[in-house]
């Protein structure tokens, strides 16, 4: 199970921290990460770490949002500062076996937390 947290309703410029905690069968769990969808818009993926500290972002994102895991607590974390208006969307946790799996949207997903960004 992937319990989400730390959404909600921030200006343009402000800041918010997304996490993620996992439990249960989470041996499998190599990748962790985050997709986002905007309303009217295909599910995204936005950022994702490994158990061995890799990260991967889409581009739009790279310099403003910082992703990281604390493998003891089973728990991700997306740090998302200078936020725009665009980057209003669900924002779904989501892990996988291998980074490939991940990018393909294959494997287990939390529940979604709400981001909105005003102009």
């Amino acid at each position: 199970q992937l319990q989400a947290s730390g959404g909600g309703l921030v200006q343009t410029g402000g800041s918010l921290r997304l996490s993620c905690a996992a439990s249960g069968s989470i041996s499998s769990i190599n990748v962790m990460g985050w997709y986002r969808q905007a309303p009217g818009k295909q599910r995204e993926l936005v950022a994702a770490i490994t158990t061995d500290g890799s990260t991967v972002y889409v581009d739009s994102v790279k310099g403003r949002f910082a992703i990281s895991r604390d493998n003891a607590k089973n728990t991700v974390y997306l740090q998302m500062n200078s936020l725009k208006p665009e980057d209003t969307a669900v924002y779904y946790c989501h892990t996988s076996i291998t980074l490939a799996l991940w990018r393909r949207a294959i494997g287990n997903w939390g529940q979604g937390t709400q981001v909105t960004v005003s102009s």
